[in-house]
């Protein structure tokens, strides 16, 4: 398998607990994040050696920008500009999944939020988890997840971990210009979604995401909270700029 982008450095690294689903039973058991990292930092061990924390998450800064900017390249098929004006906040991920008989998944991303003054400083994010089940293949998927409400922020913000679907109700957003005259608010959260690879696109219901505080830190040069940046109490640095004004652009678009 070709490594993983340098991005994926900062893995998940909380030591919260996420949850697994069996694909037989539809059971829910909780399986512990390190024994998670241990499957999969194999897969991205090479890749991810020489790159720093603060490198890292700069990747995810860039690459959130880039899949904004995808996403809503073909307008038919973007996300509605009604939803990103009335976005409380953005979370960006971008997941891979690979396996054989089972399955593992790793992701890191950002989240921002809706200030007084526009957009916050993003906040390092990330997720994991396992599958099993007969599932073989590399899927790598892009995420825009909309926040739409302040409880939504809330729960990026002062939790450690946030299971969507859990204590965040979630659905599919609408998509294209034709779902924007009707727009109208069904979940705390919407999420929208871009796949290539041999994997349907994977769904992010039951989902656990956590707050990378290593990565914040490194790239903020200190230790800092999710609320700190999320409110507007951290200063942006320079490498933010062009997702702020590609996420500043889209959120005022009129059609």
């Amino acid at each position: 398998m070709n490594a993983a982008p340098t991005r994926q450095k900062a893995q998940y690294q909380s030591g919260h607990r996420i949850q697994r689903m069996d694909a037989m039973s539809g059971r829910k058991e909780p399986v512990s994040m390190k024994a998670i990292i241990c499957v999969i930092a194999a897969a991205w061990f090479s890749a991810c050696a020489t790159v720093s924390p603060r490198d890292a998450m700069q990747a995810d800064v860039d690459q959130a920008a880039a899949i904004i900017e995808r996403f809503e390249a073909i307008p038919e098929k973007g996300i509605p500009p009604a939803v990103m004006r009335a976005a409380r906040g953005v979370a960006i991920l971008t997941v891979t999944r690979a396996g054989f008989i089972g399955s593992a998944r790793g992701g890191t991303g950002v989240v921002v939020a809706r200030t007084d003054k526009g957009w916050s400083a993003p906040s390092a994010i990330g997720t994991g988890g396992l599958g099993v089940g007969f599932q073989a293949g590399v899927d790598i998927t892009e995420f825009v997840i909309v926040l739409n409400t302040p409880a939504a922020v809330d729960a990026f913000a002062k939790q450690g971990n946030v299971t969507l679907g859990g204590n965040l109700s979630v659905a599919a957003g609408p998509v294209g210009r034709a779902a924007e005259a009707s727009v109208a608010l069904q979940a705390a959260v919407y999420t929208y979604s871009r796949s290539q690879g041999l994997f349907a696109g994977i769904s992010l219901e039951g989902t656990g995401i956590g707050t990378r505080d290593d990565a914040n830190a490194a790239y903020y040069g200190r230790p800092v909270m999710a609320g700190e940046i999320l409110s507007g109490r951290v200063q942006p640095p320079a490498g933010t700029r062009n997702l702020l004004a590609v996420l500043s652009k889209y959120s005022a678009r009129q059609n």
